[in-house]
């Protein structure tokens, strides 16, 4: 039996008859994070991780919530679920399904890398793992989380000695709050947007410890002071009234796909910093092989590049088509979806996956000769088997 098949409403799970983030409204949902592209509104009752409660709250409103700390499980209808550590963000949670001496995990959203925000990705030894592939290309390999944050400070403050403030757009759920556990108070005041200051609440709630910050409207009573601001502000705040009060600043973008020459000239911006809260090329094999599966299916991002490297590997991959997108996206927001649901159910695993990465395979694609090298790197071949110390 499937214990885990794709239908028009989302990820859903047969014996237990319950769905795992699903897409369109069911009566019983186990999300693994708090992302709009995976918690949509409408289910009758939810289940996720008792760390993204607040978050989660915060985004869906008054719903018919049961948490659950990581590692507890409980049994419905024959089938035993736990959450276990995402590392993506806030409360994100891999789903360890149960059933007959079978086990599946469905790990929605992860990442390897450090981060003083969340709760570190915890490998759970299956039989079938659900994966993303977000960033499944040999391209996207992350530095260190302090080697970031120690270019983003030395940035603002060669911006904050030049007298500009420094305005950073980052997604407001995750991102925001890893950026800020890095920055250098010292330099100047920190101010956030309203929309990543509604998401700190519950990042503090949950007891991470952030660093003071300011409304905008706190920091223009001293204009000195706006200066030499470090400003956190999401995608969709670029060029309105609401940057425009920062006067002549310098700005940058936070965001896996910074790594892309290309994706940094869209963009527009004075300063990529390549910072994701997904798993990198590297970071995707590790898991892979960490958790021993003998089958691998990828729901979004780069999904036919690592289904054909995972099959040439020994390891047997397939697809599910879903609505997953990319909160990375500019066009993600706290409200938005990441589009629409597929047409019709599949039942079972197909051969087609997700293009949330489509715009970063453009970015390959446009490159000259660096370019054509990478598309050479990302084809699959056979070779070590992904997890192993040559592959990582």
């Amino acid at each position: 039996m499937e214990l885990i098949v794709a239908r028009p409403e989302g990820l859903y799970c047969p014996p237990g008859d319950f769905h795992i983030d699903p897409w369109r409204p069911v009566d019983r949902a186990v999300i693994t994070h708090a992302h709009s592209d995976h918690a949509r509104s409408g289910s009758r009752h939810y289940m996720a991780a008792q760390g993204g409660e607040a978050v989660l709250r915060g985004r869906l409103g008054d719903i018919d919530l049961q948490v659950m700390a990581y590692g507890e499980a409980l049994t419905h209808n024959g089938v035993r679920i736990s959450l276990h550590p995402a590392g993506h963000v806030l409360g994100s949670a891999q789903v360890r399904v149960e059933y007959e001496g079978e086990v599946w995990v469905a790990s929605g959203d992860y990442k390897l890398g450090d981060d003083p925000t969340c709760v570190p990705f915890e490998p759970v030894p299956c039989e079938v793992f659900i994966t993303e592939s977000t960033f499944g290309l040999p391209i996207y390999r992350w530095e260190p989380g302090d080697v970031l944050a120690q270019q983003i400070n030395t940035w603002w403050a060669a911006n904050a000695a030049a007298g500009r403030a420094s305005v950073l757009y980052c997604y407001a759920f995750g991102k925001a709050q890893r950026v800020l556990c890095g920055l250098d108070p010292g330099i100047g005041p920190i101010v956030v947007h309203g929309a990543v200051e509604n998401v700190n609440r519950g990042y503090r709630a949950a007891g991470v410890d952030l660093p003071p910050v300011l409304r905008v409207d706190e920091a223009q009573a001293d204009k000195g002071a706006m200066r030499r601001a470090l400003v956190l502000a999401p995608p969709s705040a670029r060029g309105t009234s609401w940057t425009r009060r920062f006067g002549d600043h310098a700005d940058g973008f936070a965001s896996g796909w910074m790594q892309v020459r290309g994706a940094r000239r869209r963009r527009g911006v004075d300063r990529g910093f390549v910072l994701s809260d997904h798993a990198d090329w590297p970071g995707l094999q590790t898991a892979i092989g960490a958790c021993g599966a003998s089958r691998v299916i990828v729901t979004h991002g780069q999904v036919p590049v690592l289904v054909r490297w995972l099959n040439e590997a020994g390891i047997t991959a397939q697809a599910f088509e879903t609505a997953y997108g990319d909160e990375e996206d500019e066009g993600a927001s706290a409200s938005g979806s990441a589009g629409d649901p597929p047409d019709g159910p599949t039942d079972g695993p197909s051969q087609v996956g997700g293009s949330s990465g489509e715009a970063a395979a453009e970015d390959v694609a446009e490159g000259s000769e660096k370019g054509a090298a990478q598309r050479a790197d990302a084809r699959p071949r056979a070779g070590p088997a992904a997890g192993s110390e040559e592959a990582q």
